[in-house]
């Protein structure tokens, strides 16, 4: 009889010890989901953003433009994909899709009217570029390229022009966006700004 009850006992242990190496193989790659701690299981999936916690919390929206402090700036610590002699190409930090690009002139004006012709001109070259470099880098299938100019036109930052070029994938609108109020990025900002700057010097 003792036989018969140390037999489960060594499978059990024999289990137990294998979860152990699991969970050391691991390591700090494992999902959440298999972190202990309490809780019971349940049919939903999770997906975590810490990224959107910068938005929440309202960081990079205190005093001052962002767009005139950015070239001061490292190109890493900026998200600044290419300079140019009048406008600079630099990744949004809040994107609506992953490699969301604006292009901005150095100077301080508002209106798409008050670019000098030198600007006019940078603007559109750079546009094409990104076009180029986004379908490169990213296979993107579409894009959606304009400006919002003043607030009540949608501009998050009216006080300095800035042209957003979007790139757009077939399916790239679920239910995340729609309903969920969330878009899921699948790259962090500084990969996907490394990610960019090589493949804007390669075209």
């Amino acid at each position: 009889m003792s036989g018969a009850r140390e037999q489960p006992e060594l499978v059990a242990k024999e289990q137990r010890a294998e979860e152990q190496r699991g969970e050391g193989q691991r390591g700090e790659g494992q999902r959440a989901e298999e972190q202990r701690g309490v809780g019971l299981q349940d049919a939903f999936g999770r997906l975590y953003t810490p990224h959107r916690m910068a938005y929440i919390q309202g960081e990079g929206k205190g005093e001052g433009c962002p767009f005139c402090a950015v070239p001061g700036m490292t190109d890493s610590d900026g998200l600044i994909v290419s300079r140019g002699e009048h406008c600079f190409v630099v990744l949004n930090l809040y994107p609506y899709n992953s490699g969301h690009l604006m292009l901005v002139p150095y100077r301080h004006v508002s209106g798409y009217d008050e670019l000098t012709a030198q600007e006019t001109v940078e603007l559109g070259t750079l546009t094409q570029h990104a076009l180029r470099t986004l379908r490169h880098a990213s296979g993107a299938q579409g894009f959606n390229v304009g400006m919002n100019l003043g607030g009540v036109a949608g501009a998050g930052i009216a006080a300095h022009l800035h042209q957003h070029v979007v790139p757009r994938w077939g399916g790239d609108t679920n239910f995340m966006p729609v309903v969920g109020q969330t878009k899921v990025l699948p790259q962090l900002l500084p990969q996907t700004r490394d990610l960019l700057a090589r493949a804007w010097s390669e075209i």
